[in-house]
């Protein structure tokens, strides 16, 4: 058993406890995020004259032999270690000797872990945010190509108003736009270095914490040693945003599963995102978002998890608080892989302009517009509503839909609507008339579409 302590025990730790405290099963994963601290911790320790620079040398050199033969495969990260620590700085002193164990001076296990779980963290919220660009892509080239492709809106989900699928995939971008504006946030929120505040009140070597810092890339040291050891805020925070995420690849499944019913069929899943029955040879399921909006409830729970660990912990560090990387590391997983998936669905859906369209037209979605018609030729609203109602009642009974009337069947019901009534409700009118920035009409969508692509380029 490979371990970091032990002169004041007097027997070993018994096997079971061992492998219960143990956490190379999964925290193996920041190997390199293990080595790249190492690196930086030594070089700041001889700059400050604490390592003379040809163990300085040693020690780097050793450090990069074993990133070299753990990316190669040559030598496996087994569960005889206890932490990735201990296999990093057990297999060094194999390598070089006494040099090796001076790596540690002027560190501790609790502001090391801190250290790597920024560093992994950080590099894992770059990675979200080109998944979340690569989506916001997807959505725009599809904005483009339906700005006249004409659909129900809905509210209850029963049919409103007529839009664009544009504008609809449009409310798309703006939520996943949103969710890359907090990934920035809490990157630049967590980007502060705890290396060198120790177990929790820092070290009396003279260390250099702003260097280090800096060659790692952070705005600086962190401020208090033992909220740095603590600190497990932009775990949270980062579980709160995936959450925030998969709710909206949640939702936009949830509209997928429906638009690829058969009462629906404004899309078509294409078969490499889709799955059979093994009784029902017609089935063609929406398995993809399906299990997207199943995992969901997955990344909800690894937030929920975290808040419960961190509610009733003491300063400083705690073993609880171990239990932040397997939680983390499987939303991580999972807001990614989804993000991923979702993305390839996405880019494959083909959608159905005509069947989109007669929905629309067949959902009584121009009533609004043949409201406003009346008040634009003198009726008041209140009037002009009740009318239209008594237009929608005559429909239904007829099975048809508004624009089907005659125009006699219309000056029936009330003598103010003329031949133009046919223009006022066409499905084009009625999205063209809604044309300031964040409706769906054209010249509106157009412009809002530049917005996007401004805000691609530049993010």
């Amino acid at each position: 058993m490979a371990q970091l302590w032990g002169g004041r025990f007097t027997k070993e730790t018994d096997r079971l406890v061992y492998q219960f405290n143990a956490s190379i099963s999964f925290d193996r994963r920041f190997w390199e995020q293990d080595i790249r601290g190492s690196i930086a911790h030594v070089t700041m320790l001889a700059k400050q004259g604490i390592l003379t620079d040809e163990e300085k040398e040693q020690i780097i050199e050793g450090l990069q032999g074993i990133r070299r033969d753990v990316e190669n495969g040559t030598l496996p990260i087994t569960e005889e270690y206890e932490d990735i620590h201990s296999f990093v700085e057990a297999n060094l002193i194999d390598r070089i000797g006494d040099a090796g164990k001076k790596l540690h001076t002027g560190r501790s296990r609790n502001d090391q872990v801190a250290l790597d779980m920024k560093l992994y963290t950080r590099d894992e919220i770059l990675e979200l945010d080109a998944l979340l660009k690569g989506i916001l892509q997807s959505l725009l080239k599809l904005m483009k190509e339906h700005t006249e492709t004409f659909m129900p809106g809905f509210t209850h989900l029963q049919k409103a108003q007529p839009i664009t699928l544009a504008h609809h995939l449009g409310a798309y971008f703006e939520m996943f736009k949103r969710d890359r504006s907090r990934m920035k946030d809490i990157y630049k929120r967590m980007n502060y270095c705890p290396l060198g505040s120790g177990a929790l009140a820092g070290t009396t070597y003279p260390l250099d914490r702003e260097y280090t810092a800096r060659l790692l890339d952070f705005d600086g040291p962190t401020l208090n040693s033992m909220d740095s050891v603590a600190d497990r805020d932009y775990l949270i925070e980062l579980l709160s945003a995936m959450s925030t995420v998969m709710m909206h690849l949640s939702r936009f499944s949830e509209e997928v599963i429906i638009w690829n019913s058969n009462e629906y069929q404004f899309v078509e899943i294409d078969d490499a995102y889709s799955t059979g029955s093994s009784i029902m040879p017609q089935k063609k399921n929406p398995d993809i978002a399906e299990l997207v909006r199943g995992k969901t409830g997955r990344v909800y729970g690894a937030l929920m998890s975290m808040l419960t660990t961190m509610k009733g912990i003491p300063l400083a560090y705690n073993k609880d608080m171990q239990e932040d990387k397997e939680l983390v590391f499987d939303a991580i997983d999972t807001t990614k892989g989804c993000l991923a998936l979702f993305t390839g669905m996405l880019d494959t859906l083909r959608f159905r302009p005509k069947r989109m369209e007669d929905s629309a037209k067949h959902g009584f979605t121009n009533a609004t517009d043949a409201a406003d018609y009346l008040v634009n030729h003198g009726v008041p609203f209140r009037d002009a509503h009740g009318i239209v109602g008594r237009l929608v009642l005559y429909c239904i009974e007829k099975n048809i839909a508004l624009d089907d009337m005659s125009l006699e069947e219309f000056r029936a019901i009330s003598p103010v609507f003329e031949d133009d009534i046919y223009d006022a409700i066409s499905m084009k009118t009625c999205v063209e008339m809604r044309n300031t920035i964040g409706a769906p009409g054209q010249k509106a969508m157009q412009k809002v579409i530049e917005m996007e692509e401004a805000y691609l380029l530049t993010e």
